[in-house]
């Protein structure tokens, strides 16, 4: 059991995914580990596989009662009865993005590792912001790794919630669990031969740090 203290484990998509396998994969993890929030991140995808996918993720997630959101495409993650949206370019579609989904909807940016940008979209009403790549090895963003000193002034300055995401590894998790609220993990756990014992291991990992 997680308390206030404890980061949240968000999860990301794989970046192959492929739906019947990984529906199987999704209801075993979230059976066992406690899961904020998904995202379905489906880059260069028609929108009808992201309809499709997002259909089916949805139910797996809500009978659950975890949130899930929708890379960038936020009208369609209206349309899909999803949670919110994840926009991947800061705070540029956010306006449009909160007007579409309303108040209520889970509205997040990805801000790289520019203060300004995550400021920017924190007084626009961001539910959280994400800074990554925290780790090497990443292709999130130009590659330039947010490090802990962001995620120390975010936690003492700024009260919207700080994700941590891309390149993480045990080691950057139990740097960073004291100064974030949650970590987005992909293929750092979906591409190991047990996506849940690996998920696992993060879970011991936050619970031991923060």
């Amino acid at each position: 059991m997680t308390d206030e203290t404890t980061p949240q484990i968000y999860l990301r998509t794989p970046s192959d995914l492929e739906l019947s396998r990984f529906a199987d994969q999704l209801k075993d993890v979230l059976a066992a580990v406690p899961v904020a929030c998904v995202r379905l991140s489906l880059p260069g995808r028609d929108e009808e596989q992201i309809s499709k996918a997002g259909d089916l993720l949805r139910e797996i997630a809500h009978a659950r009662d975890v949130a899930i959101v929708l890379d960038d495409h936020y009208r369609l993650a209206a349309q899909l009865g999803l949670d919110g949206v994840h926009l991947s370019d800061g705070h540029r579609h956010l306006r449009d993005a909160r007007k579409h989904l309303g108040a209520d909807a889970i509205v997040g940016c990805f801000c790289e590792t520019s203060r300004h940008q995550g400021m920017t979209a924190a007084e626009m009403s961001a539910d959280y912001i994400s800074f990554g790549p925290v780790g090497d090895g990443s292709a999130l963003g130009s590659g330039e790794v947010a490090d802990a000193g962001l995620f120390e002034w975010w936690s003492e300055m700024i009260e919207v919630p700080v994700v941590a995401e891309g390149g993480l590894d045990g080691d950057t998790i139990d740097q960073l669990a004291p100064v974030a609220d949650f970590f987005c993990l992909g293929d750092e756990i979906w591409l190991t031969d047990d996506p849940l014992k690996t998920l696992s291991g993060f879970e011991r990992l936050l619970l031991r740090s923060a």
